[in-house]
């Protein structure tokens, strides 16, 4: 079967894009073939600094054939109909249709529309254009004299009626043959901008004499490419870098810090890799390690080097030349050299300034840095997080007055020279300084790890005080984006609000966490309250607010300081003399201001729920069951036993690890025959509660069933039923308090030989209503037993 190949070759294109501008063409090439009818056995795209590359195999020879009936309308119907019907399905007259009958609407006509195959080189032909014009660059360019708008002193006259194209750097050339192995493959006539395709690439720009390169199809490209000295294949350029950078490295006893990021970045800047070693003066190595790969690697696209016995940086680096260089590349080297050193000696002389203030100096700075115009500065976060962490700081076993002094100095590296040239190292260089300045090394390392986790791959903080610290400062900013409205939508978070709520979650659960989350947010919401205290100079946190909003009384001459937080008159005060907080202020428009913060609770609940949904995000890529993770979802924040069960409904749970536990343990449960039982029990009381609700109404069987009914009129499995229940609740009760939920689950498993004979011998739908009723309630206290694990309704299977 034929073959195609593809190549789009222009100028240098981004080595960000190139990855997946490949996919791309992969993508919209084989998409638009299938949709013309075409099949094909498989699809590797490739890409350079200079090419994309396509290879399509096994693409079948034409379209095939296709037969289509369209149903017209009913003999007899008005003439535009017919009209309108003969122009969609290409018929001369009416007389080329059939009529066909149907019993219900009677006859109508119907037009056999047959359309040939067409050969794949028209359709390809057709294609690639169309990908060309519509490919999704993330920014592209219109160049060239052809691409110019016409009409524009631009457009010249041979422009004329040439359509504009835009590329992400000049297209220069493109290749495109189709045929089968056993014969010469045939050029694909495709012009676009006034650029024919051919059966022609080209090499190296440097490594050859930029002759034109004839090729036939794929077997042959790829070595004729390599002769013209360049590496299709973008896996193999970073796999040619790898070793010769580990042999170099390994040559001098040394070894290469990886840097994947890198690595990806520099085989996408080179079609013939050349890795080469260069060297700068020890005394840079005074400056932190982070520093010195950042410098290198932002700068020049370098490797650095370290020593294995010691894991510290050399004064080595490794580079990746696109040329094999006449003078083995010392020219090379010492350019780069000669540049890194330059760098190396402006991030020494932030190093030095930097440490000539001290910490507590430079965070004095952030009072001039805007958070968020509506949640004051810098230095004000600074604040809130201070207090949460200090709050927090007991429950993780963490010393309060450290995890205060953490926060104050955590953002204090910000306005630093360092952290201005390098804002990736915020935190890092904290930590240097402070260490310098001779603060503890659990103080510095909450300033480095506050941050963390940032990504899935990212640490989790296991100190004690930095855990405290990097919750203070996730929690503030989702408390503080809630207050003011300003939540994730779709596919938008431009404050990166859904990494801050799973780095809670991983915070939680790595450290194994017992937190009251809702406790914590509404205490983060009074941080933010109480920070704001300075901008109305009297800001009063009035509780019990108007539907629980959070007021400020002013007086009249501060209205306009608080215009910008888009205030709105509330109400009007009797009483000029008012007392807020146990001081008396006289007000003299007696206005009540209420800032557009939602209330505490309201947000908090809120909030709660996007966690929810970010947990159980988290658990299906742990591998979780998606039905259990809602059977332990749907439950209040406590439930109890039967009576007790849901009488805090719709409480959330805020319980994070505690979640995850029953997850687990449900799932491991479910897997016994204990498991099987206890869904088995469940499941017969709950499929006949459901259809008596439905006669009944819902809740229409709430409450305890009556005992003195069943030990007087009541069948000896119906009594023995009831026994069974009191014990199995209480002895799951006892579990769940314990926190064994797969005992809890054991226990009420316990109940399926009871529950099986009271349906063998019992009749739930007795004629005496009050028997009927008082068995329903008794099947109704079981299923809620269960709700003390999880709602077992929302199991599947």
């Amino acid at each position: 079967m034929p073959d195609l190949l593809l190549e789009l070759f222009s100028e240098e294109i981004p080595a960000r894009m190139q990855s997946q501008a490949a996919e791309d063409l992969r993508r919209l090439v084989t998409g638009r073939m299938v949709e013309a009818g075409l099949t094909y056995e498989g699809a590797k795209a490739f890409a350079t600094p200079r090419r994309l590359a396509l290879t399509v195999h096994g693409v079948t020879v034409r379209s095939a054939d296709i037969r289509e009936e369209r149903k017209g309308p009913r003999v007899g119907a008005p003439e535009k109909a017919v009209e309108g019907f003969l122009r969609a399905a290409g018929l001369a007259s009416i007389d080329e249709a059939t009529i066909q009958s149907d019993p219900k609407k009677g006859d109508f006509y119907v037009a056999i529309v047959e359309k040939p195959g067409r050969p794949a080189e028209a359709i390809i032909a057709e294609i690639v254009p169309e990908v060309i014009r519509s490919f999704p660059w993330p920014k592209s360019m219109r160049w060239g004299a052809r691409s110019a708008p016409q009409g524009t002193p631009f457009s010249p006259p041979e422009a004329e009626g040439t359509a504009s194209l835009r590329w992400v750097r000049p297209l220069r050339a493109i290749l495109c043959t189709f045929g089968p192995e056993t014969e010469e493959p045939a050029v694909i006539p495709v012009e676009i901008a006034g650029i024919a395709a051919g059966n022609v690439t080209y090499g190296h720009r440097f490594m050859t004499d930029g002759a034109p390169i004839r090729v036939r199809r794929f077997d042959d490209y790829v070595p004729a490419l390599e002769a013209a000295k360049v590496v299709l294949d973008p896996e193999r350029r970073k796999a040619i870098i790898e070793t010769e950078a580990t042999s170099l490295a390994f040559a001098q006893g040394l070894e290469v810090v990886e840097d994947p990021g890198l690595l990806d970045e520099v085989a996408g800047l080179v079609e013939w890799p050349v890795v080469l070693m260069g060297r700068f003066d020890e005394r840079f190595l005074a400056i932190p390690d982070e520093v010195i790969r950042l410098t290198i690697r932002a700068n020049q696209k370098c490797f650095v080097v370290r020593d294995p016995a010691t894991g510290a940086l050399t004064s080595r680096f490794l580079l990746v030349a696109n040329i094999e260089a006449s003078d083995g590349g010392r020219a090379i080297v010492a350019g780069n050299e000669r540049v890194i050193a330059a760098r190396l000696s402006d991030a020494r002389f932030f190093w030095e300034q930097d440490q000539k203030v001290r910490l507590e100096d430079w965070a004095k700075k952030l009072e001039s840095v805007t958070f968020h115009e509506k949640l004051g500065s810098q230095a004000e976060r600074v604040e809130r997080i201070a207090r949460l962490a200090r709050e927090l700081a007991p429950a993780l076993g963490a010393d309060p007055d450290a995890a205060e002094r953490a926060a104050r100095l955590a953002k204090a590296d910000l306005p630093t020279a360092m952290v201005g040239e390098f804002p990736e190292l915020q935190g890092v260089m904290g930590r240097y300084y402070a260490l310098a300045q001779g603060e503890a090394p659990e103080i510095a390392n909450a300033i480095r790890d506050h941050y963390k986790p940032q990504g899935p791959g990212d640490l989790v903080p296991a100190e004690p005080v930095a855990i405290a610290v990097a919750l203070a400062d996730k929690l503030d900013t989702l408390v503080g984006f809630w207050a003011i409205d300003e939540k994730p939508t779709g596919s938008k978070d431009p404050y990166a609000l859904r990494r801050a709520a799973l780095g809670v979650i991983r915070l939680v659960l790595g450290n194994e966490l017992r937190l009251r989350l809702m406790d914590i947010a509404i205490a983060s919401y009074d941080q933010l309250a109480h920070s704001l205290e300075g901008r109305a100079n009297v800001w009063a946190y009035l509780r019990d607010g108007a539907e629980g909003y959070d007021c400020v009384e002013v007086a009249r001459g501060y209205r306009a300081n608080l215009a910008y937080w888009d205030t709105a008159v509330l109400a009007h005060v009797d009483d000029p003399d008012v007392q807020v907080r146990n001081k008396r202020f006289n007000f003299d428009g007696r206005e009540i201001i209420v800032p557009r913060f939602a209330a505490r609770a309201r947000v908090a609940l809120d909030l709660l729920a996007f966690f929810a949904d970010r947990l159980k995000v988290h658990l299906r890529e742990e591998g979780a069951r998606h039905d259990l993770i809602d059977a332990v979802f749907a439950l209040a924040r406590e439930t109890g036993s039967a009576e007790g069960a849901g009488e805090k409904a719709g409480e959330p749970q805020d319980d994070l690890l505690m979640i995850v536990r029953r997850v687990e343990a449900l799932g491991r449960f479910l897997e016994t025959d204990d498991g099987a039982n206890l869904l088995t029990g469940y499941r017969r009381a709950a499929n006949i509660l459901r259809a008596e609700e439905r006669k009944d109404g819902e809740g229409a069987f709430d409450g305890p069933p009556d005992h003195h009914l069943i030990e007087e009129r009541g069948e000896p499995e119906e009594r023995a039923l009831l026994h069974v229940m009191e014990a199995a609740e209480r002895h799951a009760r006892a579990h769940v308090e314990a926190e064994d939920f797969e005992g809890a689950m054991k226990a009420l498993a316990e109940l399926r030989p009871a529950v099986d004979a009271f349906f063998d011998k019992v009749t739930v739908n007795a004629e005496d209503p009050a028997l009927r009723a008082n068995r329903l309630r008794l099947l109704n206290r079981l299923r809620r037993a269960t709700l003390a694990v999880a709602d077992f309704s929302r199991i599947a299977g």
